[in-house]
């Protein structure tokens, strides 16, 4: 098999928290680059990061449109990836964007590599990546929907602070070590926990839970199916838990539901009570698996399954997913 091409790649929101693990990946994954160019907000122009051993200043957005990058890797916030990702895209780039701008944008897919890269084509120059907590949630359900097709899932979230950002991140520092500082949320962070992930929505739901709700259907494109979700915020630093429960329209085996999580690519079963294994979000720290376990029957209704899913946010949830469409579109010279 001939090597792929070296590509020139701009990370847009590079000095981010995903932005940061996006130039991490691409160096651990030695994803083959040409050219690096980080792009971040006018205040970060001209200060340099490392990438590859190697000192790259950081760009404005339309200096990294002029350069003509072959891929675009957006992680820096909806506002931005709207006005500026048709722009990249115009210019013949194609552009992963991280954040929720286009993910139900019915002309955009949504792509979770190992459920539904398929669907790519040379055509799609703004793809988008899944939320966090939906992309952990859906590497374990799809497999299981394939073999007893879903019925109706309830899921609740322990979200990390990182999901929110570097100033959520600090405010639980500040708060662990007494001093006072800048709030990323209304409320303190440490010792608490808040219902409350992105803003409500007019039906009383978080835009996260709707997220959670509304981004499977999509990814798995099926409407058979429906999600209830309630998302919150807990003092961990790193990485998201979700106790998922699921109804099927079919009986299952929970033999069968282990061997089936256990033969899927990026899931990690961690499930045996006897010994106190299961997934913890310290463990997943830095993985790019999804780690799996709690798996039990619901004993109050038939078909149900009860599940614990933890993921490092900003790998699997996000930078990671997004550098595997990537590797996928150029395995399949899609760019």
């Amino acid at each position: 098999k001939k090597k792929p091409p070296k590509m020139r790649v701009a990370v847009v929101g590079a000095t981010g928290m995903v932005g940061s693990v996006m130039l991490k990946l691409l160096e651990e994954r030695h994803f083959p680059i040409k050219e690096m160019l980080p792009v971040a907000s006018q205040r970060s122009v001209g200060r340099e990061i490392l990438f590859k051993g190697k000192l790259h200043k950081i760009i404005g957005l339309q200096d990294a449109i002029d350069a003509k990058p072959d891929i675009a890797i957006f992680s820096a916030g909806g506002s931005t990836s709207l006005e500026w990702a048709p722009k990249f895209a115009e210019a013949g780039t194609t552009v992963i964007d991280n954040s929720s701008a286009w993910r139900m944008d019915p002309n955009k897919k949504l792509v979770v590599p190992e459920i539904n890269a398929e669907v790519l084509t040379k055509e799609d120059k703004i793809i988008a990546n899944p939320n966090c907590s939906t992309i952990q949630m859906v590497m374990a359900l799809a497999p299981l929907h394939k073999k007893y097709q879903m019925k109706r899932v309830v899921v609740s979230t322990y979200q990390s602070v990182s999901g929110t950002g570097v100033k959520a991140v600090k405010q639980l520092e500040n708060e662990i070590s007494g001093h006072r500082g800048e709030m990323a949320y209304p409320y303190p962070i440490h010792k608490n926990a808040l219902p409350h992930c992105d803003v409500f929505e007019e039906n009383g739901y978080t835009k996260e839970e709707m997220k959670l709700a509304r981004e499977p259907q999509k990814i798995l494109d099926d409407r058979t199916f429906s999600v209830s979700a309630t998302a919150v915020r807990i003092p961990t630093a790193g990485g998201h838990s979700e106790a998922v429960n699921v109804e099927f329209e079919n009986d299952f085996n929970l033999k069968e539901v282990r061997q089936i999580l256990h033969a899927t690519p990026g899931v990690t079963v961690q499930d045996n009570p006897d010994t106190n294994t299961y997934p913890m979000p310290i463990y997943a720290h830095d993985k790019d698996d999804v780690f799996v376990g709690r798996l039990r029957r619901d004993e109050t209704q038939p078909n149900t399954l009860n599940l614990w899913v933890v993921s490092d946010n900003l790998r699997k949830g996000a930078a990671t997913n997004a550098i595997q469409i990537a590797e996928y579109l150029l395995h399949h010279e899609l760019v």
